[in-house]
């Protein structure tokens, strides 16, 4: 079965993702389906506004543990590159939609699924959603240009709260650092998500020639994302090597630490 579902309905796209069983954690083949997904979308002239969401309580767990293993026990390998490079191009490809994205944001966002949610161009959270940069938990550098998405949505001081010391934030806080719009109650997370999208969902073409022009006038940052994807690769492949050195030095048998 798909992991990433879209539906259509009076000029608004709607897409899913859809692994409740591991709070939608992205794996490669998802990354690919939500590439896909969006490709289908932007081929259609009837879609206005485009609303991202998780199904069951998360939004998204970041990326799935398998992918991460991978990239730790050799981060220069090509397939582990690749993978992460799939996860990666999933963010962009979100952020290079023809038309405007919101994200209903439902539970946790983590790591690469903070990173998912600020690529769209506005955020809709549940006030008791949280908000998690997460790389530093687990000993591992940010990436996927985690820190240009954050000083880009709220600027510097909440960047460096979020994502460089690691303050994980509800929803409530998030509107009020300016990460999301609006902060409601979990059950109108994504029904306020699709009233905010409703006018450019009644005149798609207009809604296309705006959203480009905003992205123009108001990003990307001083850092373009693009870049600052790249200057986080090397520190982030170089903490997946410590981190797979570590486990090794304390688990010579295999075991868990």
């Amino acid at each position: 079965m798909s992991e990433v579902r879209w539906e259509i309905s009076d000029g608004i796209a709607v897409v899913t993702l859809a692994a409740p069983e591991r709070r939608n954690a992205l794996t490669v083949r998802m990354a690919g389906e939500l590439e896909a997904a969006f490709d289908e979308v932007d081929a259609r002239d009837d879609v206005g506004a485009v609303v991202v969401r998780g199904s069951g309580g998360s939004f998204c767990a970041g990326a799935h543990l398998g992918v991460l293993g991978e990239a730790a026990q050799d981060p220069l390998d090509d397939d582990a590159q690749r993978d992460i490079d799939a996860l990666y191009g999933s963010f962009l490809r979100v952020g290079r939609c023809r038309t405007a994205t919101i994200a209903a944001v439902r539970g946790a966002a983590v790591g690469a699924g903070l990173n998912l949610a600020l690529a769209t161009d506005l955020r809709i959270v549940a006030r008791d959603a949280r908000l998690i940069s997460g790389f530093l938990r687990i000993g591992v550098h940010p990436g996927g240009g985690h820190f240009t998405l954050l000083s880009r949505a709220a600027g510097r001081d909440a960047a460096a709260a979020v994502g460089l010391f690691g303050h994980e934030i509800d929803g409530e806080r998030a509107a009020a650092l300016g990460l999301a719009w609006q902060a409601v109650d979990d059950a109108d997370a994504e029904a306020t998500a699709l009233q905010v999208a409703a006018r450019l969902g009644k005149d798609p073409a207009l809604a296309r020639r705006m959203a480009a022009t905003f992205r123009r006038e108001a990003g990307p940052p001083a850092t373009s994302w693009d870049v600052g994807l790249e200057i986080e690769r090397g520190p982030q492949m170089w903490s997946f090597r410590r981190r797979a050195k570590a486990s090794a030095a304390w688990c010579p048998d295999g075991g868990a630490p």
